[in-house]
């Protein structure tokens, strides 16, 4: 991966953060840009790290989250193509708030924290932008908290399988494992509850993934309007 700054202005527009900036602009983040390859499970940062710069994936899938003291594990979000992390402790210059570690192999863009601040000081269009992103991260949180108060745990496992679904089809690629963790239920749950859909018809099970038969039926799984936000 050794793109040049045309080339990497013209990735950077595919993704929906950067895709409403002008051409000028988009060079300018092009070329402070710099592209990072990530493998599987390793570790990208974890909480309290000091905050570096900014990450955009190009492609792959990146997991937030935490870890207690005991080794428990809480899934925040699951990251694909064209999303964007690491905004809140690039902002205000404090330590990370959340691990950040690789699902499988995964492929960034990194902006270095001093030229992207210099960046947002003299582009308010990007600075709008982030602003959109910390209110779109702040109502995802507020989601989750009603979620985990008023759902019971199949809704909130199969939003979390639509909002996969949502960067990639009708086949989610993730673990039973993974999906517990993101869902915040035990993998056990997961399986009796895979497994009740796939007596239905609603999907079908293979190893590390499940194919959605009709995403338009399983999104009434998840009490959601057909036509809803999507889900993050």
């Amino acid at each position: 991966m050794n793109d040049g700054p045309r080339r990497i202005a013209s990735l950077l527009s595919a993704s929906p953060f950067f895709a409403g900036f002008a051409p000028g602009t988009l060079d300018r983040i092009a070329a402070i840009c710099r592209q990072q390859h990530l493998a599987a499970r390793a570790v990208l940062f974890l909480k309290g790290d000091p905050s570096d710069g900014l990450y955009a994936i190009r492609r792959g899938l990146i997991r937030i989250g935490t870890t207690d003291d005991l080794g428990q594990q809480m899934t925040m979000n699951l990251l694909g193509g064209g999303d964007i992390f690491g905004e809140i402790s690039v902002l205000d210059g404090r330590f990370r708030t959340a691990d950040a570690v690789a699902i499988e192999d995964t492929d960034m863009f990194f902006l270095p924290r001093r030229d992207f601040l210099q960046l947002l000081a003299n582009e308010p269009a990007i600075a709008l932008q982030v602003i959109e992103l910390l209110c779109n991260r702040l109502r995802d949180v507020i989601e989750r908290m009603e979620e985990s108060a008023f759902l019971p745990a199949e809704t909130r496992l199969a939003r979390r399988i639509l909002m996969l679904a949502d960067d990639y089809g009708s086949v989610v690629h993730a673990s039973q494992e993974q999906l517990a963790l993101l869902a915040g239920v035990t993998r056990e749950t997961v399986n009796r509850q895979l497994q009740r859909w796939k007596r239905t018809g609603i999907l079908a099970l293979g190893r590390g993934h499940l194919v959605i038969h009709d995403i338009d039926d399983f999104r009434r799984l998840t009490r959601l309007p057909a036509f809803g936000a999507r889900l993050r």
